[in-house]
This record gives C-alpha cells, structure tokens and sequence, in this order.
C-alpha cells in the first residue's frame, strides 16, 4: 500500500480550462485524462488523499469516482465541495470516500521514521507541529500561491504537478530540498 496526493480536479468544469490554462479542449478530454493518470500511478490498494474540489457538479461525482480504480480515497473538502454533510446531497457526495474530513493529521512512515502530516484543501502560514517539523500539503491555489522554502508545505494540485497524483516519495524529496530550520526556544543566562 502507498500513499498519493492531489487536490483540484475539477471533473466537469468546462470554465477551469480557462482560468488555469488547462491544455485541454473539453472538459470531457481534461476528466479522461486526469482519471487516467491517477489510475496509471495509484494501484487498486493504494490510499489517495484528494485535498478538495473533486468536481464541479456533485450530482456527477458517483460516475468520476467510480471511474477512479483506487478504493480509498480520503476527501479533504475544498471550496467547490458540498460539504458538510448535512443534507442528502451532502451525504451522497461524502458516501462515496473512504472518509471525509476538512482537516486531516496522519503519521505517516518515512524512511522507517513517524512523519506527522496535516492536509487540507487550504494552504496555512502555521499548522499543528509546523515549527517541529510537521508536513503541510495542501491545493486550492493552483499553483499560483508562491512557494516558502523554509516552510515543509507544498501544493499537491493537479496544475502544478503535471496533472498527476504526488507520490509519498516525491513529497519527500520535496521536503529534503526546503531550506527549513526547526523551531528552538533560545536560553537566557538564566536558563543556562
């Protein structure tokens, strides 16, 4: 089993095209070739953390996850999301994911080591465990948020990441290349 990311798929949305520059002609061929990539990279038993707006129109999200071969998928809602659950769109809509929660903290196995990770659609200056060493993924931007290189967040979504899911691995090696200094309280003499 590994662990992918993605966020901003937009399945459906004629008008991202457009505002994203997609290099597609319909939103029908940007939906085939996207499921296409996830399904080429995430296996059947691998876990896909989606951080936000999976589609444009809810009521058509049950075809594009079923046409997604992985079978757990963990939804981080975005903007485009419907969400909370609240009503029966709602519930539909959430019933098709493994889980789906605004906010997600993981420990993850790094190179045998526990890696703390919190996901969500929306980038944060500061998140749980940030200045101890903590990864922050996140999407919504599309690619247009500029990066920190002292910060261990990255944006996971589609347009920045050759409209393709992230492997655990390429996270990681995204992080080994930040320039991040962990958070040290200095001591006072009198502490010395």
């Amino acid at each position: 089993m590994a662990y992918w990311f993605t966020a901003d798929t937009h399945f459906g949305h004629a008008n991202i095209l457009r505002h994203c520059s997609r290099p597609w002609t319909s939103a029908e061929e940007m939906d085939a070739a996207l499921i296409d990539s996830i399904n080429r990279s995430v296996r059947e038993e691998d876990v896909l953390f989606h951080l936000g707006d999976f589609c444009f129109r809810p009521e058509q999200a049950a075809d594009y996850r079923n046409r997604i071969r992985c079978r757990n998928i963990v939804l981080v809602p975005g903007n485009h999301d419907p969400w909370p659950a609240g009503n029966s769109r709602g519930k539909a809509f959430a019933g098709l994911f493994t889980e789906v929660c605004p906010l997600v903290e993981r420990n993850l196995t790094v190179d045998g080591r526990r890696q703390p990770v919190v996901l969500c659609h929306y980038a944060m200056r500061r998140w749980n465990k940030s200045h101890y060493g903590s990864w922050h993924l996140y999407g919504h931007s599309h690619g247009r948020l500029p990066d920190d290189p002292q910060a261990l967040s990255w944006d996971v979504g589609v347009d920045c990441n050759g409209y393709a899911p992230v492997s655990l691995a390429k996270v990681r090696q995204i992080m080994a290349g930040k320039d991040f200094k962990p958070f040290r309280k200095e001591r006072t003499n009198d502490e010395r």
